[in-house]
């Protein structure tokens, strides 16, 4: 039961993190209505999603859990979001690695 819910806890911050980079980058949310007994038709939850629509590329996001919502974007969104993510995933790793240089010496022994 612990394994579970730490789980859907990480999935919930990661969705949270997507969604804030979706937000940034310009995509639109949308919220489902409570009463649609097949709310999420924009394929698997927690995965951006490409389809085309009348000869146009459409990004979908579904969150079914927490905000019970979908994020819609087009190609230049999509751009901005690819951008986002990996100047994010630059400024981990290199957080990271100073974090490393930082807290051992040259032995690769923490220092106190």
């Amino acid at each position: 039961m612990v394994l579970l819910t730490g789980c859907a806890t990480i999935r919930g911050l990661q969705a949270r993190d997507t969604e804030e980079l979706l937000t940034a980058a310009g995509f639109k949310r949308q919220l489902v209505d409570a009463a649609d007994t097949k709310p999420l038709d924009a394929g698997p939850p927690y995965r951006l999603v490409s389809r085309t629509k009348d000869g146009t590329v459409q990004y979908t996001y579904a969150d079914p859990d927490n905000c019970r919502c979908v994020y819609l974007g087009g190609s230049k969104e999509y751009a901005e979001y690819r951008r986002l993510a990996t100047e994010r995933r630059l400024d981990d790793e290199r957080r990271r690695a100073a974090e490393d240089v930082w807290g051992r010496n040259s032995w690769g022994l923490e220092l106190p």
